[in-house]
């Protein structure tokens, strides 16, 4: 035994691994490897780290300026923070509560407490009728008296909303939290992937008001309690893998874009631009974005070969704002828009929402605003910064329901995202699993990201640890210990 365990250990340490990409998916797949003593290269394009995790100084504060949170759910990304040594910076948002803005005839409401996806579990209440009206909530109240959908009959979310509860429901309560969340209409969000059960429950409750009342039941999570976030920021958490990560002696190299992935044998060849050397490897982890990686390994792989359909484009203005009439919060944590009301999709008032950044602001506030969605690019695409910066505050005024003069603003910047296709879009669970089988059936190769994983750490996160554990077993025992070992868990489906 002892024998075996010292070639084990000797084949590790001898296994070659190059992640292509460093966002959060790449640096947990290589951090996974480097564990068990592999030799482990990961090569990142732009120059920065975390992918869709930035952060940046604004008006001397340095703040989230992507992701600013991960789902709680399977407790996959807090196990690994409290792995990293950052438990003690764990911290939850304020209650609150977000609004709705843009209500035709109404204005601005908070957003209803207990739904799914912003389906009401009772549209008689009163936080429900004040946003779709009597008319509303009695088209809304047809969904009990409707026979139920044969399991599955209705994949299309938009059009499960519309038939069972009307417009009124899907325009004013489900479009915004769809946009708003996964940047895509309600029609092209499958509900069986975005809110799983959802149709079973309908089956068995016989309306959809009851479907979301049992599953809401069912999970027992309160307002708020879904997602937690870091003191200091996300962009602690990148900081904390690359440290990890040279500790265990592995090499991060920014600035190394890769133009060329090839395999002759067992041996894999990447072509970066590092001073025009190629890096020879036992493994690769793919973990660029889907339009990079199908490029990279249509060669080796070529049912990838195909160019992806479009991704949504979102752009994020964070601004520092000297606005005292905000910090009565006056709509809660933010807001999301009806589409079509505003030109930004989506509004976090940071400081109402996170106690760190209300004390490093120091009196001052922080809002952040999204513009941009599936089919819809920013509004800000064509401005320069200046404009950019001006027109949130345009909206953000607007939406907080507050006047923002030019001269409340401390300071701003804006980051711009190419999403990934959302896990929920009709048709890309299909296509996702057909990707898998082909990387699978491919020795030597994962592939790792929110393209296949759905956005989100809490899918991203699990999912590159067992893409990295698959393939580093697979090397280890030449395939034998994958087709041994006891079946793993399933990541949980997207929210």
């Amino acid at each position: 035994m002892t024998q075996e365990f010292d070639e084990l250990v000797s084949h590790a340490h001898e296994t070659r691994v190059v992640v292509v990409g460093g966002g959060v998916a790449g640096l947990v797949a290589a951090l996974e490897c480097a564990k068990i003593g592999m030799r482990v290269t990961v090569l990142e394009g732009s120059s920065r780290l975390g992918g869709a995790i930035r952060s940046a100084e604004v008006a001397g504060l340095r703040l989230d300026t992507g992701a600013e949170s991960y789902a709680t759910r399977g407790g996959t990304v807090r196990a690994l923070i409290d792995e990293l040594g950052l438990g003690d910076k764990v911290t939850t948002p304020n209650a609150g509560g977000a609004w709705l803005v843009g209500i035709p005839g109404v204005g601005a409401a908070p957003l209803p407490a207990g739904g799914v996806l912003g389906i009401p579990p009772n549209p008689w209440a009163a936080d429900v009728r004040r946003i779709i009206g009597w008319g509303g909530a009695w088209r809304a109240y047809l969904d009990r008296l409707r026979p139920p959908l044969t399991i599955g009959h209705e994949h299309s979310l938009g059009r499960l909303v519309r038939t069972r509860m009307g417009r009124k429901v899907l325009d004013r309560l489900v479009s915004p939290v769809t946009t708003g969340v996964y940047s895509a209409r309600p029609d092209d969000i499958d509900a069986d992937v975005a809110a799983p059960g959802l149709n079973n429950a309908l089956t068995r409750t016989g309306s959809l008001s009851g479907a979301v009342t049992q599953m809401r039941g069912a999970s027992g999570a309160r307002p708020g309690s879904a997602i937690e976030g870091l003191a200091g920021g996300m962009s602690t958490l990148v900081d904390a893998l690359a440290s990890r990560l040279s500790d265990l002696g592995a090499t991060v190299t920014t600035d190394a874009p890769v133009s060329a992935v090839t395999r002759d044998g067992d041996v894999w060849t990447v072509s970066a631009a590092i001073a025009g050397v190629d890096t020879e490897a036992d493994l690769v982890i793919m973990a660029a974005p889907e339009d990079t990686a199908r490029g990279l390994l249509s060669g080796t792989v070529p049912s990838l070969a195909r160019e992806p359909g479009p991704s949504p484009v979102v752009e994020v203005v964070t601004l520092v704002l000297d606005a005292p009439a905000l910090s009565s919060a006056p709509r809660g944590s933010g807001t999301l828009t009806v589409p079509g009301s505003y030109t930004a999709k989506a509004l976090t008032h940071s400081t109402a929402k996170w106690s760190w950044v209300a004390e490093a602001a120091s009196g001052h506030h922080v809002v952040r605003v999204s513009f941009g969605a599936q089919g819809e690019p920013p509004a800000t695409a064509e401005l320069d910064d200046a404009r950019a910066a001006a027109l949130a505050l345009d909206e953000a005024s607007a939406m907080l329901g507050v006047p923002l003069a030019a001269e409340a603003l401390r300071g701003a910047v804006r980051e711009r995202y190419a999403q990934a296709q959302p896990a929920s879009a009709l048709g890309r669970a299909v296509e996702v699993e057909a990707v898998r089988r082909a990387v699978s059936a491919t020795p030597g190769l994962a592939v790792v990201g929110a393209w296949l994983a759905g956005a989100g750490l809490a899918q991203v996160v699990p999912d590159a640890q067992r893409e990295a554990d698959r393939i580093r077993r697979a090397a280890l025992f030449d395939g034998d210990a994958a087709s041994d070992a006891e079946p793993e868990e399933t990541d949980a489906p997207a929210q």
